[in-house]
């Protein structure tokens, strides 16, 4: 073959690749939903003359064409290989493995978010519980970084420090230690959250703290469908899969749960099936994302009453109380207003428990 028939395939065949990908990006339908990054995908930008003028338009138009490009999760495996095989970078996308565990880093502290979070609590404390005879108790979550991050070579939070901060403006509350119970077992690999199996020991150290006995034997059921959390498609790498583990029992099984989430009340389960096949199936549990969820057991070897405030790690952590309270209430103040919560909720003489995650309280704007 002579150079000049081989510079006429090179050139044949070069045309017919960039043809193909500019016939996919103009007929393939554009993917609203990233399974494997568990997140929407930009929007075709809204044309106007002020966003074409001051450029924003073709700023948005940019991350639009390369989040819907054609064989994006495949060009992003290759991106992650080469950074991390062939580079021999120790992150990508600010994202490692380490322990056998998927992790971000994120050791910054953010001293206005700590301040944001201390005052919706300080601000809960005083137009509900001060003068309500309640018991009130904060226990903070420190994530899976304050295990594998810093032994590892990462970067991480000063977890102790951030921890103390906490407990020293949120003073007024009877603070639950449960930092030495955890290792990097009670974590996902792939996600953020704990394992419910795992937990019950945090459980049974809030309850003997809060004076109840919680301590159960539970029957442990797996879920069928593999739980590719939140860090799997970020790792753009090959990585099996968790498993979904959810704890039942005699208090958990005749417990009555009410949603209150779109007007009216509505009867559910403890662990939501719908949702264990859905996009994020770790919302299973107590639904997701839920501004109010109550739940009455009339086994329960008290009358007392628990309020809970919390973010995600709550959603696991709360079904394990039932054995010790005749009623407990799960308040999400990322998904109703603080200063509406007194509508719903009847704190007088009950255990009010404040459980957040480090993650939640270092970026707290979601609160409300």
């Amino acid at each position: 073959m002579t150079e000049k028939i081989k510079n006429i395939v090179i050139t044949i065949l070069l045309s017919a690749i960039v043809a193909g990908v500019c016939v996919l990006c103009i007929f393939k339908p554009a993917d609203a939903f990233s399974k494997s990054e568990r997140r929407e995908l930009a929007s075709f930008p809204k044309i106007s003359a002020e966003a074409v003028l001051s450029g924003q338009f073709m700023r948005d138009f940019e991350t639009y064409s390369t989040e819907r490009f054609p064989f994006r999760d495949a060009f992003r495996t290759v991106k992650a290989w080469f950074s991390t095989k062939v580079f021999k970078k120790l992150e990508n996308n600010g994202v490692f493995v380490a322990d056998g565990h998927i992790s971000k880093i994120d050791a910054t502290e953010n001293p206005q978010m700590m301040d944001y979070a201390t005052e919706k609590f300080l601000y809960i404390y005083n137009s509900y519980l001060k003068d309500k005879n309640t018991n009130v108790y904060l226990s903070v979550v420190p994530d899976k970084n304050f295990i594998i991050a810093a032994k590892n070579g990462y970067p991480a939070l000063d977890y102790e420090g951030f921890i103390k901060k906490i407990r020293e403006k949120a003073g007024y509350m009877n603070y639950i230690d449960v930092t030495d119970l955890l290792q990097s077992e009670d974590y996902y690999t792939t996600d953020t959250h704990w394992r419910q199996e795992k937990i019950t020991d945090i459980a049974e150290r809030i309850g003997d703290k809060m004076g109840v006995d919680v301590r159960s034997e539970y029957t442990v059921n797996t879920l069928q469908k593999p739980f590719y959390g939140v860090y799997w498609g970020q790792l753009a790498l090959p990585f099996d899969p968790d498993e979904i583990r959810y704890l039942t029992n005699e208090y958990i099984d005749k417990s009555t749960v009410t949603y209150f989430d779109t007007g009216a009340p509505r009867q559910g389960e403890m662990y939501d099936m719908k949702k264990a096949v859905g996009k994020d199936p770790y919302e299973m549990f107590l639904s997701g994302s839920m501004p109010l969820v109550t739940m009455e057991n009339s086994l329960a070897e008290t009358d007392k009453e628990l309020i809970i405030f919390r973010d995600s790690f709550g959603s696991s952590l709360a079904p394990l109380f039932t054995k010790g309270y005749k009623k407990i209430t799960v308040v999400d103040i990322r998904y109703i207003q603080s200063a509406f919560v007194g509508n719903f909720v009847e704190f007088e003489g009950a255990d009010v428990l404040f459980v957040y995650s480090t993650a939640l309280l270092n970026n707290s704007l979601a609160m409300r």
